[in-house]
């Protein structure tokens, strides 16, 4: 007997910027819009777990789109790409977000993003607090230098294959084979644009003179980091969490840098708790 999935994508035409995107989602759920961003160089099937998780879908619209150039987003349409250089910058990455809640009218979402989604989860609640109910990010930090590095593109090194086994080195050995595998295999697929989001990452994201200025009582900010996450440690994300206004930092135990697909029954129970926290703080 065939078993169809929920789950259901679409295409929605966004102008950003003055560049005009398409971008896929996937979606499932009904109440709260929760928005979910990948990580660096990857695509909204990081996600799955999260997308069909039935119980969390009865009260949350489970939305996780691929950036544009990621997964089923192509780069920008209405402009010669291909002749310059993509580095994703801070100011253009949360226009891209807002933009995209607006296309689909999303009321008061939530916004949950892992690695350099989870460092733009910052600064959305930095820049937009007034279009969030709360973010969540996930293995984030306000600064991670060191990592935008021309060999991510350099012809004698097969950049699909150095970020899969870099990826498989940020796993926790507790996580199940299966899924530590399937999250390599999304890394083999997306290398083109690793370097370019790592500008954000690593340059265009500074946030250690700003932590202050975000409220979190005004957009709540749960973040989480697995104990096992070298790239953002545990230390550096409460560090982070400390500074920020009734900021709230849980630490996800036997779990690394990619806790939604290496181990999302783990993650799961972080994320719960989470979610908790954010409808206490905001009275739903």
């Amino acid at each position: 007997m065939a078993r169809h999935s929920p789950v259901t994508g679409r295409y929605v035409t966004i102008e950003v910027d003055g560049l005009e995107y398409k971008v896929f989602y996937l979606h499932n759920g009904t109440g709260t819009p929760l928005v979910c961003q990948h990580t660096a160089g990857c695509h909204n099937h990081q996600w799955r777990g999260l997308l069909e998780d039935e119980e969390i879908t009865k009260n949350y619209n489970v939305i996780a789109y691929d950036l544009a150039r990621h997964g089923k987003s192509d780069p920008p349409l209405n402009v010669e790409w291909w002749k310059s250089e993509y580095k994703l910058t801070a100011e253009h990455y949360v226009n891209f977000i807002v933009k995209f809640c607006d296309a689909l009218e999303l009321r008061d979402p939530i916004f949950m993003g892992s690695s350099f989604g989870g460092n733009v989860a910052l600064q959305l609640a930095l820049h937009r607090p007034d279009r969030f109910k709360a973010v969540i990010p996930v293995e984030a930090a306000d600064y991670a230098p060191g990592f935008f590095l021309d060999w991510w593109r350099h012809p004698h090194a097969n950049a699909a294959q150095v970020c899969a086994s870099g990826v498989w080195d940020l796993m926790a050995p507790q996580s199940p084979d299966r899924d530590r595998w399937l999250t390599w295999h999304y890394y083999t697929q997306g290398a083109e644009v690793f370097k370019g989001d790592l500008y954000f990452y690593s340059v265009d994201h500074d946030l250690r003179r700003q932590l202050a200025d975000i409220d979190g009582k005004r957009c709540p900010v749960v973040m989480m980091t697995g104990s096992y996450d070298y790239l953002t440690p545990p230390e550096a994300t409460e560090n982070t969490a400390r500074q920020i206004k009734n900021g709230v930092y849980i630490e996800m135990t036997d779990i690394g840098h990619f806790p939604m697909s290496e181990n999302y029954p783990l993650f799961r129970v972080y994320l719960k708790e989470a979610l908790r926290i954010i409808r206490e703080r905001t009275g739903d």
